[in-house]
């Protein structure tokens, strides 16, 4: 192991160090910047409270498949970590790479309690070398090295194998003395450290999608209730993902016909259970949906106990009633085997405005079902319930629409 190194962010925003440029003195040899600002500038770098304490290591290629075997050293999936999976080309250039000795960038782990480490970048390199040291791919798509194409790690001839036994990765390890937290200058929130570096790993190469950055940035009991409600029956059968077990488990995440799934791999499922959340409140819809989301995980960052339990009651008891009154099929255009989010937004707040007359709505669930087949049959209406964009007056409009289709059924009844 190297000799640990430090790095620090201040936490002043530019907004502070313009504010303190402005008081320099003019006649100082900085110009604008007086030698006393210089030292507040200084200061506010050392004294900052939040700081990064790290340590550099390498690992050989055959050591970190023994690593991850044993689960108990190293999580490659903390919370934060992205659902998608490298395709065989991506495993195999890796593979190339190592073998060509071109320099592969490293991974990032974070040193959590008992010596377990989490990763925070690098998850798929990982994966990649320990199915290719335990033969579960052949190589492919290999370009400069293209006699090794359909080779796994035990057929390879004795001088590859020899190279790529002897390859390296280092590791970038976080560690446990870090000071954790900053509060954030420019939001309410306080940042975690390892949060906060996953997020400025993050900015570069193959980007995060909003939702994932979400599960990163805000972590906590309302994000794991999100992740918890798209596993439950009536979500995954409403949106044609493949069931979980009862007990949720590694065998869940590698399901293949899951993994091929759209909403699963992009967390576009976490998606549509937090815009449920996230719509509910009239003052809460106003800018972008992007920013709607965002402000809807922020508000509840801190949220547990029995406002959590209250979340779960209130989601699983609508979208069941929404189950009820279309037949298992909600959300969907007629003729159309797939949910549309724009409706899944409208019914659902509709039978939220309306839960208190929640019987009334079951009772009446034949002519609601017979007025929206109707409404979205037309080609003038369809747009009223569907809308053409995300703005928040188009969310607005047909969440209204919606629930004044439902609570006309209901009189008509």
């Amino acid at each position: 192991m190297s000799a640990r190194k430090r790095i620090a962010t201040s936490s002043k925003g530019p907004e502070d160090i313009d504010e303190i440029i402005s008081e320099g003195n003019e006649d100082a040899d900085f110009g604008a910047i007086s030698f006393r600002s210089i030292e507040e500038i200084e200061k506010s770098i050392v004294d900052s409270p939040f700081r990064a304490i790290y340590q550099t290591n390498n690992f050989l290629l055959p050591q970190i498949k023994d690593v991850i075997d044993e689960s108990r050293t190293v999580n490659l999936r903390p919370e934060y970590q992205r659902r998608a999976r490298w395709t065989g080309k991506q495993k195999s250039l890796l593979i190339e790479s190592f073998l060509l000795n071109i320099p592969v960038p490293p991974i990032f782990l974070f040193e959590g309690d008992f010596a377990r480490y989490e990763v925070m970048d690098g998850q798929q390199r990982l994966l990649a070398v320990k199915e290719f040291f335990s033969n579960q791919f052949s190589l492919s798509s290999l370009s400069i090295l293209a006699p090794l194409n359909g080779l796994t790690y035990d057929e390879l001839p004795p001088r590859s194998k020899r190279t790529i036994e002897r390859a390296s990765l280092s590791a970038i390890v976080l560690l446990k003395e870090s000071r954790s937290t900053l509060r954030d200058s420019t939001t309410s929130r306080v940042l975690e450290l390892r949060k906060f570096v996953f997020e400025r790993l993050n900015t570069g190469g193959k980007q995060l999608n909003a939702q994932e950055i979400r599960n990163a940035v805000y972590s906590g009991q309302f994000n794991d209730l999100v992740i918890e409600l798209t596993r439950c029956k009536e979500f995954t059968s409403a949106w044609g993902i493949p069931a979980y077990s009862k007990m949720y488990s590694e065998t869940d995440y590698e399901q293949p016909e899951r993994k091929k799934n759209r909403l699963y791999s992009s967390m576009g499922d976490a998606q549509i259970v937090l815009r449920f959340f996230a719509l509910r409140e009239e003052g809460n819809i106003r800018g972008s949906m992007r920013s709607i989301l965002d402000r809807c995980m922020e508000i509840n960052l801190n949220s547990g106990g029995d406002d959590i339990d209250k979340f779960r009651r209130d989601y699983l008891s609508r979208l069941r009633l929404a189950m009820d009154i279309f037949n298992d099929e909600p959300f969907r255009l007629p003729k159309s085997d797939r949910p549309s989010e724009s409706l899944y937004d409208a019914v659902m707040a509709a039978i939220d405005r309306l839960w208190g007359k929640k019987d009334e709505m079951l009772k009446a669930k034949a002519k609601i079902k017979r007025a929206y087949t109707s409404a979205l049959a037309k080609e003038g209406e369809v747009s009223k319930y569907t809308g053409r964009a995300n703005t928040a007056s188009d969310v607005k409009n047909r969440m209204k629409a919606m629930t004044t289709l439902f609570r006309k059924a209901m009189k008509d009844a």
